[in-house]
């Protein structure tokens, strides 16, 4: 062997070592500079061996049959025909129109054997239009290391990106669209700094934040600056849940009173919400953030009992009638089952957004995520307890996503909450809830 071939060799060996190494620490770069152009090969060379080994093909055409036998040749079996390829940053997104006869089903029932026979990480179908559907193919895991995308478009009023999805795509926690949440997750597990991540990015809308939290507030209590009302005892989070109440109430008579029936009215300005009001007498909105709901539920003696019940329907009534006061509620907890007594069921039946981060009992996790799908609730079971702030969510549109919050220090969110401190509505109602900055004792030496 020459020197020179030596030197070849050894320059190969380099880089092949250099792009693994890229690969491991570094999948976007390497995804972005090598990986793409490897999966495209790969995907228009083996496109059609996939698709009917894969079960997507058709029966050739009557003409194609015809045509066929003129030429002394056999029909080859129709395939769903690729319209276009775009690359991402995370992966692949392939527009694909579907046979006379297909549905979106056949295709999401094997995205696992589209995973291996192309050798992606990940494998997600969308339905575009009558028709033509969309293949996501995920190039790497890109909730290992997340990097939430730079060019999330501007946020709507209560709409904020709060985690990864595992397809590449931010998920938005849309309280418009899905009035009331339940986050559920262990010790460790990572909700809190979801919960940081939905703080963060609602103190920067005129929204006022609401915050129950029987820890002592010591989850909450660094954004007292940005709270409208805040309770640290079950005691204060009982006289806090009457005050909701009732600002819900007053919201309902000023909805009725301005609906103005009268024959000067056109039926456009007659609303059964806030958000049909004029602008100039619209309330502000309300989150309420309950962080270990689990207390609320527990009682220490019969004593209890009855202000213990009064939270809870104070709850259901918010839970039921809060979406047209925008009264929102994001209710969060190590653990939820019916076991924490009466009212839990009714209170979950409301909340229709479901969060489960890696539980300890498998009970959280169906209480969760049950009515949505049995894969959910295995899926959130399975969830390593080295990837915190990775969740699976129950989906608008009925599936469900595995999703990973990026990480948000409680000293960001904390500067967050102080810089838009301008933006905490009036509310009166909540004016003796408002928290008090008081001074840092200071310790002896």
């Amino acid at each position: 062997m020459t020197g020179g071939q030596i030197a070849a060799l050894v320059g190969l060996s380099l880089v092949a070592v250099g792009l693994g190494w890229l690969k491991w620490k570094r999948p976007g770069w390497y995804w972005v500079g090598f990986g793409w152009l490897a999966t495209v090969v790969r995907l228009l060379w083996t496109y059609r061996s996939v698709m009917e080994a894969c079960g997507l093909t058709e029966q050739p055409s009557r003409s194609r049959v015809i045509l066929a036998t003129a030429m002394r040749r056999a029909a080859a079996p129709a395939l769903p025909k690729p319209r276009r390829i775009r690359i991402t940053r995370f992966g692949l997104v392939l527009r694909v129109k579907m046979l006379p006869g297909q549905e979106v089903r056949d295709f999401d029932a094997a995205t696992e054997r589209l995973r291996h026979s192309w050798r992606m990480q990940g494998v997600h179908v969308t339905s575009l239009k009558p028709g033509f559907l969309q293949i996501r193919l995920i190039g790497y895991d890109v909730l290992r290391q997340v990097v939430m995308p730079p060019d999330i478009p501007a946020t709507e009023l209560l709409k904020v990106p709060v985690a990864l999805r595992a397809d590449g795509t931010p998920h938005m926690r849309n309280f418009r669209a899905s009035p009331h949440e339940l986050v559920v997750g262990a010790t460790e597990s990572g909700k809190s700094v979801y919960l940081r991540a939905l703080v963060k990015g609602l103190a920067k809308q005129p929204v006022a934040l609401v915050g129950i939290d029987c820890k002592w507030g010591v989850e909450l209590a660094p954004f007292a600056r940005r709270l409208s009302g805040l309770a640290y005892t079950p005691e204060e989070a009982s006289d806090l849940l009457d005050a909701l109440v009732e600002e819900m109430i007053r919201r309902y008579e000023l909805i009725r009173a301005s609906q103005g029936l009268g024959s000067g009215v056109t039926v456009e300005e007659i609303t059964s919400d806030v958000w049909g009001l004029p602008e100039s007498i619209r309330p502000a909105p309300i989150v309420l953030i309950v962080d270990e709901v689990a207390e609320l539920f527990l009682i220490a003696n019969r004593s209890d009992e009855k202000r213990r019940d009064h939270m809870v329907t104070q709850l259901i009534r918010l839970g039921q009638l809060g979406r047209a006061a925008a009264v929102y509620l994001e209710i969060c907890g190590q653990r939820f089952g019916s076991d924490l007594g009466a009212g839990a069921t009714a209170l979950r039946a409301q909340l229709t957004g479901r969060v489960a981060h890696r539980v300890n009992d498998e009970a959280s996790a169906k209480m969760a995520l049950g009515d949505i799908s049995l894969r959910a609730v295995s899926a959130a079971t399975n969830i390593a307890i080295d990837r915190p702030g990775t969740a699976v969510v129950g989906l608008l549109s009925g599936g469900w996503a595995r999703i990973r919050s990026a990480y948000v220090s409680l000293d960001e969110t904390a500067a967050v909450c102080a810089r838009y401190e301008h933006l905490t509505p009036d509310i009166p109602a909540l004016a003796a809830f408002r928290p008090r900055r008081t001074a840092v004792p200071s310790q002896g030496k």
